[in-house]
């Protein structure tokens, strides 16, 4: 895997990354850091691929499982080191899963899969940060949603 960051320029702290597969993504820093507030900062770009990974495999695992699974939503919260360097500390992930009959076991085993044995960002931040999960699940024939700590 490979990526090229280049400074977008002396007259900010926006940063323009192509990746391997070539695909573009900006990032700028807070306007107190000399930023303009553009686009997301390199931690939020940490985030939110710890988010897409280990929502790819809860898709990917609930699939395999033959579950009816019409979305998932990730929402991670985060608690980041007061002094430098900023390390995340906690992060807390809540998914909300939509289907039809879908089994609040294979939900929580899908999440734990990906948290123990597939999602490289989520293990890689476990070195620093406390992770909890939970979870909802949402079924389209019947809406209350079901909830739980995975």
């Amino acid at each position: 895997m490979e990526c090229t960051i280049r400074w977008a320029g002396r007259s900010g702290m926006s940063f323009i990354a192509e990746t391997g597969s070539g695909h573009l993504l900006t990032m700028d820093g807070a306007p107190e850091g000399g930023g303009r507030n553009l686009a997301p900062r390199p931690m939020e770009v940490v985030l939110a691929g710890t988010g897409g990974c280990t929502a790819y495999d809860v898709v990917m695992i609930l699939r395999k499982s033959g579950q009816d699974i019409r979305s998932c939503d990730v929402t991670l919260k985060s608690e980041r080191a007061e002094k430098d360097p900023k390390v995340f500390t906690k992060i807390h992930f809540h998914f909300t899963v939509h289907g039809r009959n879908i089994r609040h076991s294979l939900v929580e085993r899908a999440i734990k899969l990906s948290h123990e044995k597939y999602c490289s960002a989520s293990i890689m931040l476990e070195k620093t940060a406390e992770m909890t999960h939970s979870f909802e699940v949402i079924d389209e024939a019947n809406p209350i949603p079901e909830q739980a700590a995975a």
